[in-house]
């Protein structure tokens, strides 16, 4: 396996006093797509969302363990929050470009970053749009609404947003189950390109999107891991009975 570059450990979540996760223990590799798979409701985006405190948003959150990113525990408190969100970046469900222009939700991040500079912002605008392959799609329309692309290039300006401030890791949640199958292929594509530079943790409940885009599978079922492993052997030769049977369509 390569590098590890989320190291989690005996970690637990309740929200409202409803354990979601329990005691879940599993190391995700570096510069791999690591997907996240398993029926409604068993805590995949909750385990997503943990990766870069977006639970902090929900009322009623309740964490033990650790979740290790760059050598520090994230749940400490004492984090900064901006930061561990720089570092890891996420993409939604659904496309949520701010309501701005398209060149401006590039570059939102890197302003509130400290990034003023005319031309580093134009030069990062430029990378990040063509490394999500929409630079010759929107190139001569960067002062319109990011409201008129459609909604595969709305989910592309969302990713090419997140580069921009030069994330280590990317967390997608279900990020292409809005899309159609032409955008979602797209979307698909530019993922495997950029797990050169970025650790991906994808989450999906299409067992076979997560077999054309893993490296790396967790199993959750009922809030706990219950097999983790290179996508290949867990895909043709589960471990578990509970792995085989969901992969079977037996629950899902």
């Amino acid at each position: 396996m390569n590098a590890t570059e989320i190291s989690i450990k005996n970690f637990t979540i309740s929200i409202e006093n409803r354990e979601i996760l329990k005691n879940i223990s599993v190391d995700i590799p570096k510069n791999q797509i690591t997907v996240i798979i398993g029926p409604s409701g068993c805590g995949k985006s909750t385990l997503l969302r943990s990766m870069n405190r977006m639970t902090d948003l929900l009322e009623h959150v309740t964490t033990d363990g650790e979740i290790i990113i760059n050598g520090k525990n994230v749940l400490d408190p004492a984090i900064n929050l901006s930061q561990l969100r720089k570092n890891v970046g996420m993409i939604a469900q659904a496309p949520n470009p701010l309501p701005m222009s398209i060149y401006d939700n590039i570059v939102y991040g890197l302003r509130i970053h400290g990034m003023k500079d005319h031309k580093s912002l134009d030069r990062q605008a430029e990378r990040c749009l063509k490394s999500v392959g929409l630079w010759n799609e929107v190139h001569d329309r960067l002062k319109e609404p990011a409201s008129t692309l459609s909604l595969g290039q709305q989910q592309r300006l969302c990713l090419a947003r997140a580069l921009a401030i030069e994330p280590e890791i990317l967390l997608c949640d279900e990020t292409t189950s809005a899309l159609d199958p032409i955008s979602a292929k797209h979307i698909e594509n530019e993922l495997i390109a950029l797990k050169n530079d970025y650790s991906i943790v994808f989450v999906t409940h299409v067992l076979r999107q997560a077999k054309r885009l893993a490296d790396y599978v967790i199993f959750l079922y009922l809030g706990e891991v219950v097999e983790h492993g290179p996508a290949h052997e867990v895909f043709t030769n589960p471990k578990d009975p509970r792995t085989k049977a969901y992969l079977e369509g037996v629950f899902g």
